[in-house]
């Protein structure tokens, strides 16, 4: 498995997003960690969780405790840096809100590493800005954990330039990793990704694979990938990874999955070497 870094750590240069493992539509856990485990042995060494990624309102966290109980039971699991998130809640009717307050981050930061069983957390990402709150203390409360060591490196995610330029301030440079939506289907983050590639902090795309389900369609936009895709003997999903990877170094996909086949196939997907011409391709797509 190829390399990047986050802050002073190496990782794989594919993550694991295990949101899918415990929302609308999760597995049964066993498949669940099956799958965390397919991508261990694949060879991936981040795992993004956040304290909101559950169904009810009595589960907060159930993320969190899945991924912890999958890395606990492999050989490898103290090789993962788990990147967590606070500051966005699930009432457990379907819908998300917000509590960017610092009180909030701080107490969500305990409870987050509480159930990943850990003294410091690996990194501790700012969820999702709250218009009630000044980003600036929102990020503060982060600055905060990270001076305790509550958490070892500190992120954001869904941020803007200036947000993340001010986050960087706030944190003293310390900034290592912003985590935004980024797809062939999404595409409105190539600011952030070039000021991420500008400041060398990671930048880690959240539902990377967003319309490449759609990729063989006839006629579909991005057709391209199943070509492509087709031409190498691989999964369009695979493309679409190396495609992002080719963009920056400081680019860490963070495809979801619950099914260890398709944890397999994203890690896969660091060793597959695309040319300048189908690079051009994919992005005029």
């Amino acid at each position: 498995m190829q390399t990047r870094r986050i802050g002073d750590t190496e990782v794989s240069a594919i993550g694991l997003g295990a949101m899918p493992m415990s929302i609308e539509g999760r597995p049964d856990e066993a498949r669940s960690i099956a799958a965390v485990h397919a991508a261990l042995d694949a060879g991936v060494t981040l795992i993004d969780t956040a304290d909101a990624y559950h169904l009810h309102a009595d589960e907060v966290g159930h993320n969190e405790t899945l991924v912890a109980k999958a890395l606990a039971g492999h050989a490898l699991g103290g090789d993962v840096l788990v990147a967590t998130k606070g500051g966005h809640l699930r009432p457990g009717d379907g819908t998300w809100t917000l509590d960017g307050s610092p009180e909030h981050l701080k107490a969500a930061c305990d409870a987050s590493l509480s159930r990943l069983g850990v003294e410091a957390i690996g990194l501790y990402q700012f969820h999702r800005p709250d218009p009630r709150v000044p980003y600036a203390d929102s990020v503060g409360a982060v600055r905060d954990l990270l001076d305790a060591g509550k958490i070892r490196m500190a992120g954001i995610s869904n941020a803007d330039p200036e947000q993340i330029r001010l986050a960087n301030e706030i944190l003293g440079g310390r900034l290592v990793s912003v985590q935004n939506q980024f797809s062939p289907e999404f595409r409105s983050s190539e600011p952030e990704l070039e000021l991420c590639d500008e400041l060398g902090i990671a930048f880690l795309p959240w539902s990377p694979l967003g319309g490449i389900s759609r990729a063989g369609g006839l006629g579909t936009t991005h057709a391209a990938f199943a070509r492509i895709a087709d031409a190498h003997g691989v999964s369009p999903q695979q493309v679409c990874l190396a495609w992002m990877l080719a963009k920056s170094p400081v680019v860490i996909p963070i495809p979801g999955s619950s099914r260890p086949e398709t944890a397999r196939d994203s890690a896969a997907a660091a060793d597959l070497v695309l040319d300048p011409a189908e690079l051009a391709e994919l992005d005029a797509h």
